[in-house]
């Protein structure tokens, strides 16, 4: 991505980045801080891993109502509930860790899944803040970016936070540590500027949702973004398990393979915009598609170190073609004054589907071990190569354009 590429972006992008990338990393600190703190105060071994999934539980059960928040408040002064939603969820850690509640760390994962439906919509708020569609993959990969700051910011947080507040309690202090950098989103969030959508008067209140949902423009890139995050959610989740508890990896190695996933599933934002841009976001999806096919193959070749690590690695590039192509593509399936219904509806599809991923992967991979868990994800494989064909060829035929809300 060019710099002069860069230098057409409003500041409204670079700042909603910024603060996505600080909220977000509140999430990565729960992922590491939350699993070993749950382990030491939960009442059975076997509930260990509920606040993170309240994380994703939280997440979906909340998008629909947060786009009609935003649509009532407006984006920005909506968003500060989402931020509220935050720090609530620092405050009831920082309790949790203190007191030794596991139902406070419950409250913790569902009040951060609740603050992460805020902090997703403003991928949106970037796309409203440009006027050229041709902008919106270099945006998007501003925006995907900020997530290589949050998987580095999230876990130094989760590990100095002990180190730093020595007279509390251990983990009490890394939610200390993420109030902080809450605040500072807060603040540097004052410097979004909301952008007036204009609406045609006449055409509100908008199309029926079923006609938006029926609609090619709509579910090619949610579908494929949907199935995205679930085939990574469904395989990353069943990762761990299998490498550490099936096949007897050490800690070290299961850590670096999840290392090496989340690093892979943000750094390509920093040319798949670009890529897009050139290419056309139905090639870049297909590719994606296709990069989740080499998963599959590489994951029933084997159950050595090299498998697990190539299949993640991959799986972590597929999801950022598949999901940064479904978003590009979004704004176009709907018009103005349809933006947040669709963008609700959208959301549930997409975390809905995570969340059932997530909750099903470790029971799946128990039951029908790791080979059974890698086949069950070709049919939607299938579909997605499927779908990501579909549009390309759209493309080549019909041009993408602002006002393009094809049928």
């Amino acid at each position: 991505m060019s710099n002069s590429t860069l230098g057409k972006l409003p500041r409204n992008v670079w700042i909603l980045a910024l603060c996505q990338a600080l909220g977000m990393s509140a999430g990565s600190m729960m992922i590491l801080v939350g699993g070993l703190l749950a382990a030491r105060i939960a009442p059975s071994p076997k509930l260990a891993t509920l606040p993170l999934a309240m994380i994703i539980v939280g997440t979906a059960t909340s998008t629909i109502w947060v786009a009609l928040l935003l649509r009532k408040l407006g984006r920005k002064l909506g968003s500060h509930v989402g931020f509220g939603f935050s720090m609530l969820a620092a405050v009831f850690g920082y309790l949790a860790a203190v007191q030794g509640s596991f139902p406070l760390l419950v409250a913790t994962g569902f009040c951060m899944g609740v603050a992460v439906a805020f902090w997703q919509q403003f991928r949106f708020a970037a796309l409203e803040s440009i006027q050229d569609p041709a902008l919106y993959g270099p945006a998007l990969s501003v925006m995907m970016g900020g997530g290589l700051l949050a998987a580095f910011i999230g876990p130094e947080m989760g590990a100095r936070g002990s180190s730093l507040f020595s007279s509390l309690p251990e983990f009490a202090g890394s939610f200390v540590l993420v109030g902080a950098v809450l605040i500072i989103a807060v603040i540097i969030f004052q410097f979004y500027r909301q952008i007036p959508v204009v609406i045609n008067l006449n055409d509100a209140p908008g199309r029926p949702l079923r006609t938006v949902l029926c609609s090619p423009a709509f579910y090619i890139p949610s579908l494929c973004a949907a199935i995205g995050f679930g085939v990574m959610s469904f395989v990353m989740t069943a990762t761990p398990i299998t490498m550490h508890e099936v096949c007897g990896f050490g800690l070290g190695d299961t850590k670096r393979v999840i290392q090496s996933h989340i690093i892979a599933m943000f750094l390509p934002s920093v040319f798949s915009g670009g890529l897009m841009k050139r290419y056309g976001i139905g090639r870049v999806m297909a590719v994606g598609a296709g990069l989740y096919a080499l998963v599959v193959i590489i994951g029933l070749g084997g159950q050595e170190l090299m498998h697990f690590w190539g299949s993640l690695i991959l799986l972590g590039v597929g999801w950022n073609f598949l999901f940064m192509g479904g978003t590009a593509l979004l704004p176009l399936g709907y018009q103005a004054n349809e933006r947040f219904k669709a963008q609700a509806a959208n959301d549930f599809i997409v975390f809905g589907t995570q969340a059932v991923a997530s909750l099903s992967s470790g029971w799946f991979v128990f039951t029908f071990g790791w080979r059974g868990l890698m086949f069950a994800c070709l049919p939607l494989l299938l579909i997605a190569l499927g779908l990501s064909i579909w549009q390309a060829r759209r493309e080549m035929h019909k041009p993408a354009s602002a006002t393009e809300t094809a049928n």
